[in-house]
């Protein structure tokens, strides 16, 4: 996730994605399963994209990994028993083009990656603004770095800035978060502070709070530089076993640890002083590792920053 880019392209993408996006209600009493891939709303087939099996399993109240393991006959007399027993008269689908990308209540008020990105001009932001960004059909995060408040670390210009995140589909609640990118090598680190803000998908007011926050993010740099010194001072015996460590306690998947072990030569020294700050900098450095979705990036870069709080 090294992607840096501009505010323009990155809005320039979102609406070319957005316009093969439509939603609509669509009555439980028209809706037939085939199986877990394909529902039929009326006569029409439509294919469910993993997200939007996930999210009816859930509604339905049948495990996923059940269904998957299920005959395609099986899986359709579970699916169709239960979803008359629907409580609402209609469910809030997301389509790309003819395929289901998720399946919500109706209580459910989208916020789009478009939507974002057109508050993001309101305020101001010009579109050659460089930014680090990730963006696929799940989601999407944009890190923008204010370069006045460059600082550095043990020779490393260090750039702060504001970390915006946000799944049409689900996968997470829009949120905005402190940032730290490391010049030298593009590495961007997403830090839990005590002004990040997290929101669900249930109010239109969402994107009313954007100026506030993002006023207040400056405010924890005095703490996180205070961090990145302790990092510097705290001295790994074990790297690979601390790193073992820490991925379980994030619980990694396997393609996460995959880029972890790619990032490890990049960041850990040849000779035996390996610090905390480099143990840091291999999970924010393994966020770039091309294979991951924009998601896992964006985990990779909260976990780089979740260390870096552990720190004392």
């Amino acid at each position: 996730m090294s992607n840096m880019t501009t505010l323009g392209k990155v809005h320039e993408k979102a609406e070319a994605m957005a316009r093969d996006h439509t939603d609509r209600f669509v009555h439980v009493k028209d809706l037939t399963f085939k199986n877990l891939d394909t529902v039929l709303i009326g006569d029409e087939p439509h294919q469910l994209r993993p997200i939007a099996q996930q999210s009816i399993a859930y509604r339905l109240g049948i495990p996923i990994q059940y269904l998957r393991r299920c005959p395609e006959h099986i899986q359709a007399y579970n699916m169709n028993f239960w979803i008359t027993r629907e409580k609402n008269e209609e469910l809030f689908f997301r389509f790309h083009n003819d395929q289901v990308r998720a399946i919500f209540t109706p209580r459910y008020v989208p916020t789009d990656n478009l939507e974002v990105m057109e508050k993001l001009s309101s305020l101001n932001y010009n579109p050659n603004t460089p930014v680090q960004s990730s963006l696929d059909d799940e989601f999407m995060t944009i890190s923008i770095p204010d370069r006045e408040k460059t600082f550095r670390i043990n020779g490393d210009k260090m750039t702060p800035g504001v970390s915006i995140s946000n799944s049409e589909v689900g996968i997470a609640a829009l949120s905005i978060s402190s940032f730290i990118l490391r010049l030298v090598c593009t590495n961007g680190m997403i830090s839990k502070t005590e002004v990040t803000a997290s929101y669900r998908h249930i109010s239109v007011k969402i994107l009313d709070e954007f100026p506030k926050v993002l006023g207040n993010i400056s405010y924890d740099l005095d703490k996180q530089k205070d961090q990145f010194r302790l990092s510097l001072e705290s001295k790994v015996e074990n790297p690979q076993m601390t790193i073992d460590s820490f991925n379980r306690q994030f619980q990694l998947g396997k393609e996460d640890q995959e880029a972890v072990a790619w990032a490890l030569p990049y960041e850990l020294p040849a000779q035996n002083k390996v610090t905390m700050f480099n143990v840091v900098n291999v999970y924010t450095k393994a966020a770039q590792y091309k294979p991951l979705t924009a998601e896992s990036s964006y985990k990779l870069q909260k976990v780089g920053g979740t260390i870096l709080g552990m720190v004392r």
